[in-house]
């Protein structure tokens, strides 16, 4: 087992427990290091929805996930860290955390299942190569596993090896994409890597005016020219370079592969989507009426954050010092537009380092959704962000991980076992 994060120590658990001899190698000196900064170090660690939703949330690669998430759904996430004493909350959007707010709980009750499964854990040992040698694999002769060689050149010996490492994001937690170049030189091809689940970069300079603001209860629409790619409604924070929070989150998944060639994509933010236009227009003119004889840019503090009026009315073309009673009903129309579609231009993301996932990764096609095998080398499984999987937030990543460990360590094991 190479990797001691959510996948790999739900495989090595799992193997163990299914009668392999399991060694999980760690390059960290601590296992889980990952999972406890995630949900802000409180853990998100599922969702509590069905399976057709979480493949959902992956996009076209979610259907990848249907024979994984079959065995080992939502429910049973909750239900594997409930059995070992971990109490669990739902919040809002149906995210699971520890009824604790500890994302240290999660890492201990994982820990313990290995360890009681009998899973040699050797921390501080970073794994350089996954070495091969010919042999068959579906009755046709191709490479299979012969074990690992490590950074200080010792070479371990293992029928079957779970390749379990992570992605790039948050490097400083060991997720340096490590397990990319070893799947690459026994033969598998990597879809581009590039952050998921990032803040977004922006053109528009007046964000640094507004920088720290949070807008509650808006919708953010990201389109390529007149092609919606994503709307999402909820919460989004304001930053000096441009914007962040949960919906900007969600929708940044869509955003690497436009922006990395170069190309950028439109963000409207509608300040208030429980009103359509004409009913927001009713709502603007009351305000006019109660506040006719000041200057717009003292009309609007009812409908909008105080920080955010000078921007509305600049993106509205209305001069700040007009007095309300000499707006023109076009003045007003571009008013409500703006309101109902802030416009944005995304120029790009935050670098890996800032991603709280990975787009791209080994290619799904190369891997049996079954049993996480790879389809090219014998006796090499993967589980977790490794693979070409990213989802939105809300606990789906976590989930995935879970249900690719659990698949990839039976297999593992049953592999394993008939070797002996």
């Amino acid at each position: 087992m190479v990797g001691g994060g959510a996948s790999g120590m739900m495989a090595a658990g799992v193997a163990a427990y299914a009668g392999a001899q399991v060694m999980l190698l760690e390059k960290n000196a601590t296992l889980g290091k990952k999972l406890l900064i995630t949900g802000k170090g409180r853990c998100n660690l599922t969702n509590a929805t069905d399976v057709e939703e979480t493949v959902a949330r992956f996009g076209p690669e979610g259907r990848f996930l249907y024979s994984a998430l079959n065995v080992f759904p939502p429910m049973a996430t909750q239900t594997f860290f409930q059995e070992r004493g971990l109490g669990l909350i739902v919040e809002r959007g149906q995210r699971v955390f520890p009824a604790s707010g500890e994302a240290g709980d999660v890492v201990a009750i994982l820990e313990t299942y290995m360890r009681k499964a009998g899973v040699a854990v050797r921390p501080s040992t970073p794994v350089e190569a996954i070495l091969i040698a010919e042999g068959e694999l579906d009755g046709e002769a191709s490479p299979k596993v012969t074990g690992v060689r490590l950074k200080n050149g010792q070479s371990i010996e293992a029928d079957v090896v779970i390749l379990a490492t992570g992605g790039a994001s948050y490097p400083g937690t060991g997720s340096t994409g490590d397990g990319y170049g070893m799947a690459e030189k026994v033969g598998h091809t990597i879809q581009p890597i590039l952050p998921a689940l990032v803040p977004l970069r922006v053109r528009e300079p007046w964000v640094k005016e507004v920088a720290g603001l949070s807008l509650r209860n808006v919708r953010a629409r990201l389109c390529d020219g007149d092609k919606l790619l994503g709307s999402e409604f909820g919460e989004m924070l304001i930053t000096h370079f441009g914007v962040s929070g949960p919906i900007i989150l969600t929708l940044s998944r869509f955003v690497s592969p436009y922006t990395s060639a170069g190309r950028s994509l439109r963000l409207a933010i509608d300040l208030k989507p429980a009103l359509n236009g004409e009913r927001l227009d009713e709502r603007v003119q009351r305000d006019f009426d109660k506040y006719k004889r000041k200057a717009i840019k003292n009309a609007l503090g009812d409908l909008l954050p105080k920080s955010l009026i000078p921007v509305v009315i600049a993106e509205s073309g209305i001069s700040p010092e007009e007095a309300v009673h000499q707006i023109t009903r076009e003045e007003r129309s571009r008013l409500v537009g703006t309101l109902k579609a802030l416009p944005l231009t995304v120029t790009g993301t935050l670098p890996l380092s800032a991603a709280i996932v990975t787009a791209g990764g080994v290619t799904l096609s190369e891997v049996d959704p079954k049993t996480m095998e790879s389809r090219l080398v014998g006796g090499l499984c993967f589980a977790g962000e490794v693979l070409n999987l990213a989802a939105d937030t809300g606990g789906f990543n976590l989930q995935a991980a879970f249900a690719t460990g659990y698949v990839a360590g039976n297999h593992g094991a049953r592999m394993a076992t008939r070797s002996c």
